[in-house]
């Protein structure tokens, strides 16, 4: 390959050479890539391990934020996100003259772009609302690129995903007839000695799973050329043997793959019959180009035949996510899962692989699927998703969940939700059931945080002069909040309504805090951290360290000893990144940042 004699033998990249790379960019990018050199490429990386090298020292300065020395303009061209026709099409789109994009090699991942929730005024805005979200994919997608020794992009991670990832032990709820309860906290906040947090907790029902109602499923399989790598379709195989073996007997499973074009692997067969499944998973070969529009229609189809009434009916995407031929119109695809979805089939998808994912894509589908999103990036990851939560991810208890949060402007100045950035929905559509919402499986835990400024504490917004608050005397002086909760026990049926004050004369010392709010906390300041968010300027890595460790409690499978981990794994590759910025060896202008849709190389400051 041409770019191999660029290379010395460290791995690094001719510094003298960076604009002959640009150069020929710039060129291919208005060439197409044959399917020959497609299969080619991603034969050469199946044929060894996937295996990471340490970022070269100036690589590590290009981790660094892209805007700092760009003007208005070019800020404002970069950062805006890019026509869906290069999710529909993944044809390569004008950059700006100052950018070159970088060979799915290094990165061509697909992050949907999230601008942090900022701080409300409650006498302007008193009224917050959002969908629950049960998705996991962020988090395992996290700590895949920290484990292979880079900080993610700044929008692969999404704060509620990586809270979430954990169970917390709040109060069960009691029965499928009621299968929600909310548990609320007010404590002072641990990374601001001025704010307080409000924690929401909402927890659905589990069943015993011999209840589980009988399950058709059908898993849609990409096999095109792109998921040859052995953290892809390997992977996927690995995966579905896992899930095997926790299917009922009762259950139906069902294979489309997709590549060229579609066909059916495996028609539904009974769980029973794990030889032939086994044989059809054995069977499972990668080639070709991605033809996911053809994938999915044959999949319904599927799902329709094995249909099984009053139980479940799911479809499980696996894939990087490239579809590249077939989805010419990505809003045609989104209404046809969302009336599929109305018909009782369920949507989810989970994510393989690296280099050309496409992450907004599998969480889009999966959002409008009523679905969960998730991330493989190892067999460990499967045994979670695949086998210890498979009746979560199948069995839905609650349909529709929102969550809303009306504050008192007597009690509370200001509020911040942390997270939940692309989960916000108007203040008319909690009322509105017509309106999609995140659905809770069998057991799911949901944790919404917010970080409040009570009144008398010192506050970002400057109040508005020429505004004068109505007064309330209807309401407690003492109630800082009423939470509600609306969600469905089955699809088209009316919701049913949860309400919740919180008083401040329910404040929770630090002290008197569970190991469990401690923990979630944590993660939370951790996605923060991640997103370099402001907020969390006066918190290091070593402290969360020691904050995760302290407060992991009952951790039967080592997940929370492994987020300390985590924490401890960034802290080194950030503290690399500032040394090197201190040294200054890299050239300030080479900074690089996945933003929403491509990732870019700076080539003039």
């Amino acid at each position: 390959m041409v770019t191999s004699t660029l290379i010395n033998k460290t791995g690094m990249v001719q510094p003298s050479l960076i604009a002959l790379v640009a150069a020929c960019s710039l060129s291919l990018m208005a060439c197409s890539i044959t399917e020959t050199e497609k299969a080619e490429a991603a034969n050469d990386a199946s044929k060894s391990p996937v295996v990471v090298q340490p970022l070269p020292e100036h690589d590590i300065a290009m981790q660094r934020q892209l805007m700092d020395s760009k003007s208005s303009a070019q800020k404002a061209a970069i950062a805006a996100p890019a026509s869906p026709a290069l999710i529909q099409t993944r044809t390569r789109m004008a950059l700006p003259s100052s950018a070159v994009q970088y060979d799915v090699g290094r990165n061509n991942e697909i992050y949907q772009h999230l601008v942090d929730n900022g701080v409300l005024r409650v006498s302007e805005q008193p009224v917050s609302t959002f969908s629950a979200d049960v998705d996991t994919a962020s988090y395992a997608n996290v700590r895949r690129w920290l484990e292979q020794g880079q900080l993610p992009p700044k929008d692969a991670v999404r704060t509620e995903e990586l809270i979430n990832y954990f169970h917390y032990q709040y109060g069960p709820a009691s029965s499928l007839d009621k299968p929600i309860a909310v548990d609320t906290l007010l404590t002072p906040s641990p990374w601001n000695d001025h704010r307080h947090l409000l924690r929401i907790g909402v927890n659905s029902y589990q069943p015993d799973p011999s209840q589980r109602p009988a399950a058709n499923i059908v898993v849609l399989v990409d096999v095109s050329g792109s998921m040859r790598a052995n953290n892809k379709l390997p992977m996927v195989k690995q995966s579905l043997r896992l899930m095997l073996s926790r299917l009922q007997a009762d259950d139906r499973m069902a294979i489309v793959t997709y590549a060229n074009g579609a066909k059916v692997a495996l028609p539904s067969t009974s769980a029973d019959d794990q030889l032939t499944i086994g044989q059809a998973i054995n069977g499972l070969a990668a080639g070709g180009s991605t033809n996911g529009g053809a994938g999915i229609e044959l999949a319904y189809q599927q799902a329709q035949q094995g249909f099984i009434d009053d139980g479940i009916n799911h479809i499980l995407l696996m894939s990087d996510g490239d579809l590249n031929v077939g989805v010419t119109n990505l809003d045609d695809l989104k209404q046809h899962i969302e009336i599929k979805r109305q018909q009782g089939v369920h949507f989810s998808t989970i994510g393989f692989g690296q280099g050309n994912y496409n992450d907004e894509l599998m969480e889009q589908l999966a959002d409008i699927g009523n679905g969960m999103a998730g991330y493989i990036d190892s067999l460990h990851e499967a045994q979670k998703l695949l086998v210890d939560q498979l009746g979560s991810s199948l069995q839905v208890v609650a349909h529709d969940v929102k969550l809303q949060v009306e504050f008192n402007p007597e009690v509370v100045a200001e509020y911040r939700l942390v997270g939940y950035e692309n989960r916000q929905l108007a203040r008319a559509d909690f009322n509105q059931d017509g309106k999609d919402a995140g659905d809770m499986g069998a057991g799911h835990s949901v944790t919404a945080i917010y970080e409040l400024t009570l009144v008398g504490e010192p506050t970002t917004i400057e109040p508005l002069v020429f505004q004068r608050l109505q007064e309330n005397t209807g309401v407690d002086q003492q109630t800082a909040a009423e939470i509600r909760v609306r969600y469905k026990l089955h699809q088209g049926q009316a919701s049913q309504l949860l309400k919740q004050r919180i008083n401040l004369t329910e404040m929770t010392p630090t002290a008197k805090l569970k190991q469990d709010d401690q923990f979630a906390f944590a993660v939370a300041a951790f996605a923060q951290k991640l997103r370099h968010s402001d907020y969390l300027a006066n918190i290091d890595y070593a402290e969360l360290t020691d904050w995760a460790n302290q407060n992991k409690g009952l951790d039967p499978f080592g997940y929370r000893a492994e987020f300390v981990g985590l924490v401890r794994l960034a802290a080194s590759l950030d503290a690399r990144l500032t040394a090197v910025d201190q040294q200054h060896i890299a050239d300030p202008s080479n900074h690089r940042e996945n933003r929403s849709r491509t990732a870019l190389v700076t080539l003039n400051p």
